[in-house]
């Protein structure tokens, strides 16, 4: 073959690879669900891990106060989401739900007016079921268009929709009756599916929903964290701008786990591209914890507009490397220590999708300490249930 010949060889490969990516991605956008929101994922508060049942509209007002006055809305956190418990037991004459009038008063409305004038999202919860997980408050399933008109009515702006008491009928056929209604509700709401991973919602929730859930409920020890994460990173090239992967809540700040414990949540959550939905009171929040989800530099991996779920891509027993791409050609990397004792971890460039050739700068988003000029791997001792996290930008 002529010199000729191969260039045009080789750029008939080139041509035909970007329109194959064009292709690619034009098939991502059409399967992702129709309301245009989520690009990235959300960031917020959620009533459920701290406070479970014990809701009521002042503690919400609250928790949106705080949320502008301690600085989280500042730097990013937008949604105050209501869980299960908030509704009568019982649907008025009309078939609507209803505010529990002893805990909300003022109503659902009055509410998101009030979280609104904060410049923050008022989110709720419903259940594709006949009840909720509770058992306090009835389900949406049958009432979907209902429901969909009522929340935005309210200008809710945010639907956790569970998977409780569910008449055995599949989440494939529930989930898509309310998509639907609230595409038609007349607002914009994100939507949350929390079937827990039940039928693998990452092959099928992306044209129904904003985020879905991968795994059961988590719950505030080391064992529940990990696991959660194990299970999500799985399903890790479904993710994509406007649909996430949901591994549920952050735990950061209830106490059940060390601040090492919650630095490694918070690191694998964000470069995972979890939603950041903060589950303690944010009311009285210490010193610690505010530092750990205040981390610009952490949020800003989730938040990155390329929108690609980092995942594991190491494992030597306990010792794991995550990574993954982030905008401008550079990457995300956790070296995380699940192991009992403190050990030396290494990431090499291959393992992590560099050249063996490539100079990189390694900023450490935790000491805020950019190393330079780093090449072949990077290297760490790390204590127990610790980690370290980095972005590499080329050099």
């Amino acid at each position: 073959m002529t010199v000729v010949g191969l260039g045009l060889c080789i750029l008939f490969l080139l041509l035909s690879d970007a329109a194959a990516t064009r292709q690619v991605k034009g098939e991502l956008r059409r399967n992702l669900f129709a309301n245009g929101i989520g690009l990235t994922p959300p960031m917020g508060w959620n009533s459920w891990n701290h406070f479970q049942c014990n809701i009521e509209e002042k503690l919400i007002r609250e928790t949106a106060d705080a949320m502008v006055s301690t600085g989280l809305a500042a730097v990013g956190y937008q949604y105050i989401n209501l869980d299960d418990c908030w509704a009568e037991l019982n649907r008025d004459s009309k078939g609507n739900l209803v505010p529990k009038s002893s805990t909300f008063p003022s109503g659902i409305k009055a509410l998101a007016d009030y979280v609104h004038s904060k410049g923050l999202k008022l989110g709720i919860y419903s259940d594709a079921g006949t009840q909720t997980c509770s058992k306090t408050m009835p389900g949406s399933l049958g009432h979907e268009e209902q429901d969909a008109k009522t929340f935005a009515s309210w200008g809710i702006d945010y639907l956790k929709y569970d998977n409780c008491y569910n008449t055995g009928t599949s989440p494939k056929e529930r989930y898509p009756v309310m998509s639907k209604a609230l595409l038609n509700s007349g607002r914009l709401i994100y939507f949350s599916l929390c079937e827990w991973g039940q039928e693998d919602p990452a092959t099928w929730a992306p044209k129904i929903g904003n985020s879905w859930r991968t795994t059961g409920d988590i719950v505030d020890n080391w064992e529940s964290m990990t696991s959660r994460a194990d299970e999500n990173d799985k399903w890790a090239s479904y993710a994509a701008p406007g649909g996430w992967n949901d591994p549920d809540m952050l735990e950061v700040g209830n106490g059940g786990m060390t601040i090492e414990e919650y630095r490694a949540h918070f690191s694998i959550w964000a470069l995972s591209k979890a939603p950041l939905l903060i589950g303690c009171d944010i009311r009285a929040m210490d010193n610690i914890t505010f530092s750990l989800l205040t981390n610009t530099d952490v949020i800003a991996v989730n938040q990155d507009k390329l929108g690609v779920q980092g995942k594991k891509v190491k494992k030597d027993g306990d010792l794991e490397v995550w990574a993954g791409p982030l905008s401008n050609n550079r990457k995300a990397v956790v070296l995380w220590n699940r192991s009992p004792s403190t050990a030396t971890l290494t990431a090499y460039w291959s393992d992590i999708g560099l050249n063996p050739t490539n100079v990189v700068n390694a900023h450490d988003l935790w000491t805020h300490w950019t190393q330079s000029a780093v090449k072949e791997k990077l290297s760490a001792k790390i204590e127990s249930h610790a980690c370290k996290m980095y972005v590499l930008t080329l050099q």
